[in-house]
Formats: structure tokens, sequence, C-alpha cells
């Protein structure tokens, strides 16, 4: 079995923490798995990447473990800004 890096180990519990915070919030699970998923393709060596991601990871969660968080909020390109 390979090995993780501590960033990888530190991710990994980012991802195990945001999955338990979100137990009681609905709809919040799917958008994290997405989030994690999508965020999964980055390259091993960008770590300056990750690591930003990370920190930001980190700002979200504290926000969703706040007893007044229900619901998530995003921003998504409309059709006449991408062109």
């Amino acid at each position: 079995m390979a090995r993780h890096s501590k960033l990888q180990k530190q991710v990994l519990s980012l991802y195990r923490q945001f999955l338990r915070a979100a137990q009681d919030k609905p709809g919040f699970i799917p958008r994290i798995r997405d989030e994690f998923h999508v965020n999964a393709a980055i390259k091993k060596t960008d770590v300056m990447h990750i690591e930003y991601l990370y920190r930001r990871g980190q700002r979200q969660l504290e926000l969703l473990k706040d007893v007044n968080t229900k619901q998530l909020g995003s921003f998504s390109k409309s059709k006449e800004d991408s062109s």
C-alpha cells in the first residue's frame, strides 16, 4: 500500500472533517464530494495550489461548523460571462 505524504494526510483529514460537519445539514455532502472529486485531478506536484485549496477548505469548514449555516451558496459563470 502506498504511503501518503503529510499534505495528503492533511487533505484526507480535512475531507473527513467536512463529511462529519455536514451530516446534520441536508444537501452539503454531495457538494463536498463533488468539490473534492474535481480537485482530485490537480497534480500532486502542484503543492502551492493544493496548499491554497487546503487553507481555503479550512476556512470553509469553520463556516460550515457554525450552527447558523443552513445552506450553501455558489458562484457560477453565466452564459453571457463566458463569451
